[in-house]
């Protein structure tokens, strides 16, 4: 049975008159304050909520958990603070194991990336393969009209159209749709975001006010499935065992010289400066990898600065395609402030050239380039950045 095709109002208006059998409603729940309060939102709405937590299998979640240290998210701890939050507020509750999805859609291409001499992006995957991907199937057959989670972000049916449009949350410091570029529109129409115009402090409150036992729950860190973000112990072990252990290299300056050794491009990232590993009379930065020669080039602050970037696998969303130049805004990582730019399609708009109107600091490969409007407040689409220029 498809997903039925909501207008903006019908989403979370109890009042919408759509078919009560067709308002269940499956939350993501992974045991934090966001995703917890979305469930209890869709609750008071009149939704028929299933909990649903997903198992992934986090590196090293537990043992930073015994040891005190910051906790991944996705653990067996979180997937009991959502048993207890589902036992507030009524509702039936599953822990599905995706662990081998997880491992496949997300940790693979985690890995392979860094190997390539990429900085990678694995919440953009997880949220399209996984969260709108494989759960999404699995609403449909728990009888469910969609998939909400706890992102703050909109979707809104554009009556004009009539395409499903990603927006900007209403509390721009927590906006997350620069982690959901990549949705399609058969994702979209069945995504639900309630937390969509509430900021932070309003979740916290409103956990609060519902006697959640997650409401002094701190924030998970930003790799999700790792304790401590250590990415480089956790690329260590997957690669211990690669035919191509052996990555070591020269750390190179602009022209060419060597400066020193390292022990891998992995271990690196366009726009660092702590761990290189060598010192100058001014602060070195990584300014670009060459993994195919196994160089790392290092430069001044003023060196990391571009005016262009090439992005490939593009997908659209509040437009079909990309017909011809086109003025926009592009975030290039989550803290970034969206640039004003020109998008210029390439290859039929499977891949877009974008040159921004003042150069951007660390424009980094392997990385996410969300497209915005004019506005900065819709999503036109995304790809990968594939270099600078």
């Amino acid at each position: 049975m498809p997903f039925p095709r909501f207008s903006a109002d019908q989403r979370f208006s109890a009042r919408d008159g759509v078919n009560m059998s067709r308002r269940r409603i499956v939350v993501a729940m992974s045991g934090g304050i966001d995703s917890s309060v979305a469930a209890a939102l869709l609750t008071d709405q009149g939704f028929e909520v299933v909990g649903v937590h997903m198992r992934v299998g986090p590196w090293g979640a537990e043992q930073a958990s015994a040891a005190g240290r910051a906790r991944a998210c996705c653990s067996l701890r979180d997937a009991e603070d959502a048993r207890s939050v589902a036992a507030v507020l009524g509702i039936p509750f599953y822990v599905l194991d995706f662990r081998a999805d997880f491992e496949r859609e997300v940790i693979a291409p985690f890995v392979e990336t860094y190997r390539q001499g990429r900085t990678p992006n694995p919440c953009v995957l997880c949220n399209e393969r996984l969260k709108l991907g494989r759960l999404l199937e699995r609403a449909e057959s728990f009888g469910a009209c969609g998939v909400a989670t706890g992102h703050y972000a909109r979707v809104v049916l554009n009556e004009a159209t009539g395409r499903h449009e990603l927006r900007r949350g209403g509390d721009r410091a927590r906006d997350q749709s620069y982690y959901l570029f990549r949705l399609s529109q058969e994702q979209l129409a069945a995504f639900h975001t309630p937390l969509g115009c509430l900021t932070k402090e309003d979740a916290r409150r409103i956990a609060r006010q519902r006697g959640l036992p997650v409401s002094e729950k701190p924030g998970s860190q930003d790799i999700c499935f790792l304790a401590d973000s250590d990415y480089r112990g956790f690329l260590a072990e997957r690669l211990a065992q690669s035919a191509e252990r052996d990555l070591g290299g020269a750390i190179v300056d602009r022209n060419g010289r060597e400066l020193g050794r390292h022990e891998g491009v992995h271990l690196f990232t366009v726009g660092q400066r702590r761990g290189i590993g060598i010192s100058g009379p001014r602060p070195l930065y990584v300014v670009e990898l060459r993994p195919e020669e196994r160089v790392v080039v290092v430069g001044e602050e003023q060196d990391l600065r571009a005016s262009v970037l090439e992005t490939g696998r593009v997908v659209w969303g509040a437009v079909p395609e990309l017909d011809g130049v086109r003025r926009g805004r592009v975030q290039i990582r989550y803290r970034h402030q969206a640039a004003p730019a020109t998008l210029i399609p390439i290859d039929g708009g499977r891949r877009v050239r974008v040159e921004f109107d003042s150069p951007q600091r660390a424009i980094t490969p392997g990385q996410a380039a969300a497209l915005y409007d004019e506005d900065d407040g819709v999503v036109l689409g995304g790809g990968w950045i594939e270099r600078a220029l």
